[in-house]
């Protein structure tokens, strides 16, 4: 299909939102974002040059390429909640009934538009991420075609994982726009492990918008968790951010292991008192791969916590920019920001940046960071070598031990040891 501009995708998303069935809210939504993706800047990432990138190409949006749905085993199946998706398309869809009945919805986007619309308006894009932040914000919710909604009620605590699965198809050149919007009610508990993955191979360049907004009311606890795995030809924006109220927690554990370029806005703001949040990110880039990563916690209320700890490896000619910001606003006395950021280059053509940067507007506040790029430390490999191990086999434990901290938050076993294959995948292939 030929490439348009922006504004002529109007017909396309009118049929596309037709096609779901969406109620005329949400189609009026696409078509401000529409008008406002054609005159909005892009972010800013600092350091990190992404304006050509395909980040803006839609090509169909309405007609999905599915291929063969990637579904576990019968025997292996769990009984956690759980959603697999294609770009569009749901194959697999799980919930308990005790959970139903206890008012937690956890299902695809377009049936919670349709069938819990008041509650998704609310927080679709109102409070977390708006709509008119930049241009990629706008322009996925013009194009948003996937995604899940996770709604657990007040008081509900839940033990086993919420988990979705996002399938990437690289036969399907299309645009890959998936929204998560997570609200835990008051003193709500739970955790929700999200995992992207490509299948299929191309040499197409292709594009993917992915934008997680999760609500935190008063009291809830959220652990968020996610691996991101996306193809060599997938230019990628991610923004996951999360909307915290007063004595609520969301702690984030969020592997950016994909083979493409990225730039990631991962952003916690603390606006009720007593709120609290950690970030803990590891990403690796090989190749000619280039990564930009903007980790940000606001501070905007009193005795609010934000905790950033950021690793990276970086390989051959890869490189990695990861920007912590610490953001104290007026009136946010007794609050505490900290935040560490270290790159490991294991090449002398890598190229790898820590930014630390702190703004404080108020007294009586704690704050403080801590930044590094290097290489591995030759006593530590010395060591493991003394003991018999082979070079590569001492560079890639030293490694894996640098980026322990997201694989130990991890709330799935199994998944942990995932992500550490995957790990271990990028940095030997």
């Amino acid at each position: 299909m030929e490439r348009l501009e922006l504004k002529n995708y109007l017909d396309e998303i009118t049929l596309f939102s037709a096609s779901q069935e969406e109620p005329s809210w949400m189609l009026d939504i696409r078509k401000k974002a529409l008008a406002l993706a054609e005159e909005l800047p892009l972010p800013v990432i600092e350091r990190v040059k992404f304006h050509r990138w395909p980040l803006l190409e839609v090509r169909d949006l309405n007609d999905e390429v599915l291929g063969t749905p990637v579904l576990p085993a019968f025997d292996e199946m769990e009984d956690n909640p759980l959603i697999i998706q294609g770009r569009t398309t749901t194959h697999f869809e799980q919930l308990s009934t005790e959970l139903a009945e206890q008012g937690v919805i956890f299902t695809d986007i377009f049936t919670a538009i349709r069938e819990h619309g008041e509650l998704v308006k609310d927080y679709f894009m109102t409070k977390a991420v708006e709509i008119g932040e930049d241009r990629l914000t706008a322009f996925h919710a013009a194009f948003m075609n996937g995604g899940v909604f996770l709604y657990v009620p007040k008081n509900v605590v839940v033990k086993d994982v919420f988990e979705s699965i996002f399938y990437h198809n690289n036969l399907d050149s299309s645009l890959f726009a998936k929204h998560v919007l997570i609200v835990a009610d008051e003193n709500s508990e739970f955790s929700y492990l999200e995992r992207i993955q490509s299948v299929g191979t191309t040499n197409e360049k292709l594009s993917a918008n992915i934008i997680v907004e999760v609500i935190a009311k008063p009291g809830a606890k959220v652990k968020f968790s996610a691996i991101d795995q996306l193809g060599e030809t997938v230019s990628t924006y991610i923004n996951r951010r999360a909307h915290i109220m007063r004595d609520a927690s969301v702690d984030w554990a969020l592997g950016i292991l994909n083979d493409g370029d990225v730039v990631a806005d991962f952003d916690s703001d603390l606006v009720g008192e007593g709120s609290h949040s950690e970030v803990k990110v590891v990403a690796i880039s090989s190749g000619r791969q280039r990564q930009g990563i903007d980790t940000r916690v606001t501070n905007k209320a009193s005795h609010s916590v934000g905790h950033i700890l950021q690793h990276g490896v970086i390989r051959e000619r890869g490189a990695l920019t990861f920007n912590g910001i610490g953001h104290i606003l007026k009136g946010a006395k007794g609050a505490d920001a900290q935040q560490e950021s270290r790159v490991l280059m294991l090449s002398d053509k890598a190229r790898g940046d820590a930014n630390p940067i702190l703004l404080i507007d108020e007294f009586e506040v704690t704050a403080g960071h801590a930044a590094s790029a290097g290489r591995l430390d030759p006593e530590e490999l010395y060591y493991l070598m003394s003991r018999g191990l082979p070079q590569s086999e001492a560079e890639r434990l030293v490694t894996r031990g640098f980026l322990g901290s997201v694989i130990a938050a991890i709330p799935v076993k199994r998944v942990r040891d995932e992500l550490v294959k995957v790990i271990d995948r990028k940095l030997v292939d």
